[in-house]
Parts: C-alpha cells; structure tokens; sequence
C-alpha cells in the first residue's frame, strides 16, 4: 500500500510535514482541526506538495529529512513540484 509524505501551507505562511495512507482523509481531518496540534492552531490552507512511497518506512524517513530543512528549503521543494505540473 502507498503512502504519502506531504506538506501544507498554513494561512500563517507556515509549512506543516506528515506522511499518511490516504492523503485526502487525513487533509480533511487536518481542515476539521482534528488532524494534528499543529494545524489546530495554524489553520491549514491547502496541500502545497506530495511525495508518494512504496513503504512506511521510507515515508517516515523522508518526513523526518523535510522537517530537518529551513522554511526556505521549503518554499524551494514546494516551487520545485509547482514548476513541474
């Protein structure tokens, strides 16, 4: 089963990071305020990018190397998935 690493952007201009299964559920809980602590305080705007994984293991390992980086790696790993679409 796939998984997902994903990132939102907050209407603060924050990033939120996390992996799940299935990404449109775990949006849905996030926008309900039910999906993390973090995005009950930031409110999440919308999912600004997507990674897909075969394994649990190696979302968790990316999720983990995203929260590592600047808010400036960010917003470059965001613009990178925009200007390929």
């Amino acid at each position: 089963m796939p998984f997902y690493v994903y990132i939102l952007l907050c209407t603060d201009g924050s990033f939120y990071t996390g992996y799940t299964k299935n990404i449109h559920a775990r949006t849905r809980l996030h926008a309900s305020g039910k999906g993390a602590r973090y995005t009950k305080m930031h409110e999440p705007e919308k999912v600004a990018y997507v990674e897909l994984f075969n394994s649990r293991v190696e979302a968790m390992k990316r999720e983990r190397e995203i929260k590592k980086m600047t808010h400036q790696q960010k917003l470059d790993l965001v613009g990178s998935q925009n200007a390929n679409e």
